[in-house]
């Protein structure tokens, strides 16, 4: 997949906790990380944002972070501000990237199965070609994994 293809807008917070709209296909100006995520303020989902913002000097020179939920914009703002993250968090509250990258799915929970994210990160390199992606990750060591791929 080329991320120069996907012709999607989506209302996001930025680094400094302002609200933009971001093009997806404009995004590939520099190697991307984009991570989906089920929901802010949930533990799994709070340990791998703040992975990702306590090791932002392994990632910040090669790569531009981003991650997805299906959370509002007010929603992400709390969420950035309560742990100090330091990048982007887009709102696809109608998942329609996600399902573009088949992070979006069924999803199973004490026997009821459901739609929901299914975790997932992409590393996008310049040109906008995903170059590795990992599936239904386990949060424990996640962000080390993508990083040394980045490397």
């Amino acid at each position: 997949m080329n991320i120069k293809e996907l012709n999607i807008k989506l209302n996001g917070i930025d680094e400094n906790g302002e609200e933009k709209e971001y093009k997806i296909s404009d995004l590939h100006a520099q190697n991307t990380i984009i991570y989906f995520y089920p929901k802010d303020n949930t533990s799994g989902c709070t340990q791998e944002a703040c992975d990702f913002r306590e090791n932002k000097s392994r990632w910040t020179s090669k790569a531009m972070v981003i991650g997805v939920s299906p959370d509002s914009i007010k929603s992400h703002k709390n969420f950035q501000e309560k742990h100090g993250l330091n990048f982007v968090l887009l709102s696809d509250s109608e998942h329609i990237l996600a399902e573009k990258f088949g992070a979006w799915g069924e999803k199973s929970m004490y026997g009821k199965k459901y739609m929901g994210i299914i975790r997932s990160t992409f590393l996008i390199d310049k040109n906008g070609d995903v170059v590795k992606e990992w599936r239904k990750v386990k949060v424990k060591g996640h962000v080390d994994e993508v990083l040394a791929a980045l490397e």
